[in-house]
Order: C-alpha cells, then sequence, then structure tokens
C-alpha cells in the first residue's frame, strides 16, 4: 500500500508531505533538495535533543515575558512534545542531514515543525503555529549556535570528562601496583637510563590530568549562549529580558550554568568558543595516540618485540597465523585520535567563515565537534575496560632488558667521564659483552671498583 500524504504548505508554496510524519514543507524541501549522506550522516542527535531543550526553555520564557503571544495550553504543548524529543521518542522526524543550509535554518525549522505537529495532535486542534509559536522570539541564526554551545558542553562535561576520570583513576591503581619494577627507558625508540614502571605509567596518568584540565577550562565559553540575538544580533523581534530568562531556563533544563552571551554580534558570526574546546579535544587525542603508541611497543611480541607487559586478548588477531593476537585496542584509539586531528583542521576552517554577521559553516562545525567528542569518549572507555584495565608487568622481561641495556653506563659517567664511558658501551656493543667486562678490559677500573658504583637501581 502507498504511504499517504497530506498537503503543506510555506512561503513559497504547497508541498505534499507523508502523512505519518511531523514535519512541515520546509524539512520537506531541505530533504528533497540535499540528499547528501542521507541515512549515515544526520543532524547529529546531541543538536537534536539541545534543539529540544531550546524551544521548550524558549516556550517558558516567552510565558513570562509575553503571556498574550504565549499561552498556558501553547506552552504546554510545546514543553510537552519537546519532552517526547527529548525522550527519543520522535527520532523519526528529524531526517535532514548536515550538508545543508550552513546557518542549520532548515534543522531549526525541522524542529519547529516536528513540535508543532506533534503539539497539535497533544492539543487535539490546530493550536501551534511553527513559525509564529515555536519560533517566537528567536532566529535561526541565533538558534543554531545556542544548540552548538549546549550540546559541545554536554558532550565534554557528561561523556568525555568522566570517561578521562575512568582510565586516569586506572592508571592510578596501576601506578601504585608496579611501584618497585625498575625497567629500561627508551628516547628516540633507543634505550636510555632506567625508570620505574610507575614512573613512566604516572606520565601518562599527568598528561591525560592536564586534558581534563584543559577541556574543563574550555567549557566556561561554551556556557555563553547566542539566544536572544535573532537574525543578526540585533535582537530583533525578541522581548527585553528573553536573553537573559531563555539562558536561565536552559541551565536549569541542563543543569549547566549557562548564560546569555554578552555580545550577541560575535555569538552569531564567531565560533572561537568551539575551536578553543575542540583544541583541547585534540590535545586529548594526541596525548591518547602517545599512550596507545607505548602500551602497543611494550607489548609487542610475544617473543620477539619487548615483551615488557602483557595485555587482554579479545580475539583473534589473523585469518591465516593460529594463535596470532593484536593490539586492536590500542589500534581503535589510534584511528580515533586520527579522525579527532582531522576534524579539528575541518572545525577551525569552518569557524574561519563568519561573514560579517553570520557563520554558514555551523552544521559542518557541529557535526565534526560532537563526533570528536563522542569517539573520544566512547574509544577511552573501550581502551580502559578492555586493554588498559588488564595491563600486565612482564618483571622478567624488563629485568632482563635493562640488564642488557647499554645506557646503563651513565651511571660511571661521575666515576671515569663521558668519553670513558663511550668507550665501555661501544665495546661491549661491538663484542657482545656486558659493561662490565667492557670497563675492566680497557682498564679504566677494577671489578670491585665496578661494582662499587654500579647500582641500576639508584639511577631511577
Amino acid at each position: 500500500m502507498a504511504d499517504a500524504y497530506r498537503t503543506e504548505h510555506d512561503s513559497m508554496g504547497e508541498v505534499q508531505v507523508r502523512a505519518d510524519r511531523y514535519w512541515g514543507a520546509q524539512t520537506e524541501r531541505s530533504r528533497n533538495n540535499f540528499p547528501i549522506g542521507v541515512g549515515k550522516e544526520t543532524m547529529p542527535e546531541e543538536i537534536i535533543r539541545a534543539f529540544a531543550v531550546l524551544k521548550a526553555s524558549a516556550a517558558r520564557a516567552n510565558r513570562e515575558l509575553k503571556p498574550d503571544k504565549m499561552t498556558e495550553e501553547k506552552c504546554s504543548a510545546i514543553c510537552a512534545a519537546a519532552d517526547e524529543v527529548l525522550a527519543g521518542k520522535l527520532d523519526a522526524h528529524f531526517p535532514l542531514v548536515v550538508w545543508q543550509t550552513g546557518s542549520g535554518t532548515q534543522s531549526n525549522m525541522n524542529m519547529n515543525e516536528v513540535i508543532a505537529g506533534r503539539g497539535n495532535e497533544i492539543a487535539g486542534r490546530k493550536l501551534l503555529h511553527p513559525n509564529d509559536d515555536v519560533n517566537m522570539s528567536q532566529s535561526s541564526n541565533d538558534t543554531f549556535p545556542t544548540a552548538m554551545h549546549i550540546a559541545a558542553a554536554e558532550a565534554l562535561e557528561k561523556r568525555v570528562i568522566p570517561a578521562l576520570e575512568g582510565l586516569i583513576a586506572t592508571f592510578r591503581r596501576l601506578e601504585a601496583e608496579n611501584e618497585g619494577i625498575l625497567k629500561c627507558g627508551r628516547t628516540h625508540l633507543q634505550d636510555a637510563t632506567p625508570i620505574r614502571f610507575s614512573q613512566e605509567i604516572s606520565g601518562w596518568r599527568a598528561s591525560l590530568e592536564q586534558d581534563r584540565e584543559m577541556i574543563r577550562r574550555s567549557v566556561g565559553p561554551l556556557l555563553a549562549l547566542a539566544l536572544g540575538g535573532t537574525a543578526v544580533g540585533t535582537g530583533l523581534n525578541a522581548p527585553e529580558g528573553f536573553d537573559t530568562l531563555s539562558a536561565q531556563k536552559i541551565a536549569e533544563a541542563v543543569g549547566m550554568p549557562f548564560c546569555t552571551a554578552e555580545n550577541k554580534f560575535h555569538a552569531l558570526t564567531s565560533k572561537d568558543e568551539i575551536v578553543f574546546a575542540h583544541g583541547a579535544l585534540k590535545a586529548l587525542a594526541a596525548d591518547m595516540m602517545k599512550i596507545a603508541n607505548d602500551v602497543r611497543w611494550l607489548a609487542s611480541g610475544p617473543r620477539l618485540g619487548l615483551g615488557e607487559i602483557t595485555i587482554p586478548e579479545n580475539e583473534p588477531g589473523s585469518s591465516i597465523m593460529p594463535g596470532k593476537v593484536n593490539p586492536t585496542q590500542c589500534e581503535q584509539v589510534t584511528m580515533v585520535a586520527a579522525q579527532v586531528m582531522g576534524n579539528d583542521v575541518t572545525v577551525g576552517i569552518a569557524a574561519s567563515q563568519g561573514n560579517f554577521e553570520l557563520n554558514v559553516f555551523m552544521p559542518v562545525c557541529a557535526y565534526n565537534f560532537l563526533q570528536s567528542a563522542r569517539l573520544l569518549a566512547e574509544s577511552i572507555q573501550a581502551f580502559n575496560d578492555r586493554c588498559a584495565s588488564g595491563i600486565r608487568a612482564n618483571r622478567e622481561k624488563m629485568d632482563e632488558n635493562l640488564r642488557r641495556s647499554l645506557m646503563l653506563v651513565t651511571a660511571l659517567n661521575p666515576v671515569i667521564g663521558y668519553e670513558k664511558a663511550a668507550k665501555t658501551a661501544q665495546k661491549a656493543f661491538r663484542e657482545g659483552t656486558g659493561l662490565k667486562e667492557a670497563c675492566v678490559a680497557l682498564g679504566f677500573l677494577t671489578a670491585e671498583e665496578f661494582d662499587l658504583n654500579f647500582h641500576p637501581e639508584r639511577m631511577a
């Protein structure tokens, strides 16, 4: 049976819309005009949820400031429909892709139309108009950047930071468990002086703690909202105080201290807060790349690599080599990190395109930012659960590698000098002997003098 359709209209004329969908004419036009990435690159759900919070908060603010226009019945219908959007009950009614108008106008109208359509159904009559009621005191130009900030701040505060804290806690536990274990340090992928394994882990932990603090600092600027600036930042058609009151309502709904942006002309055209925050995500991605690489290097082998740690074996690693197991969690982390670094380029370019009073690269900017936050949160959680939490030191291999390291000769620098120490290391390397044999053979120290001055455990 063919789908039933109904006729909707906008300022350009009539449009046929599926009868079982709440959206209206403008959504349908966008759906047909931008068949790009359909089903794969739709507007992020975080933006949809943020818009729902925004619309309900705006309705409540309008109810206080324009009670003659925003009646209690209208406000209740808008809020009830918005609650269903937040609960995920209306997900099928948001089909629009990222690759649309750069202001996000059609996604704003998609939300207006769905809330009006569902709100009217709840009311049992045609109560709400998408523009006059649901979009009251607003413009796409101030609502989309507001939704971006709500979604971005929530993603950082409620997803990325908690995932980070879980991995930080794991590394702190591993530090304590590996406190007394000495191993070879490495610089330039070459042997270096000794380090305690707990010290190496502490470097991972401290990097993530620094990333967490940078992300926290980046949340602050995102709390300033553009709502109330309407079309170009002047606040045309919004009542006095709407910007402040609507921001208060959003803050109450989300549980974060959102406020109105001091300068709406900046808020509409500049995306520097998003760039700043994504920079913190890129820093986190860089550190996760380093940590994941360290882990897979240390776990390399099992017989012909470093083999200084073992990590959980999660799945077979080869379709042809029986028994092979690969560091797959490390690999997913490094791929996610690469994606985030690429996203940072897009976010930066998109933010640079604020021509005059509006940035028209907002959908792609939001899409990349939220993908980065989502990927990092999920990647870190998976890495923590399926790899980091199961790291175990191979003490025997660590000790063997340490004892074979020629860089232990550094301990002799204060005794025999740099040049003699270098000759000792070079002779030991050429002849495949230990440092003690080489040093004694060169006549730099007696065996007793060597033992008296050579203590690798004191070098860390």
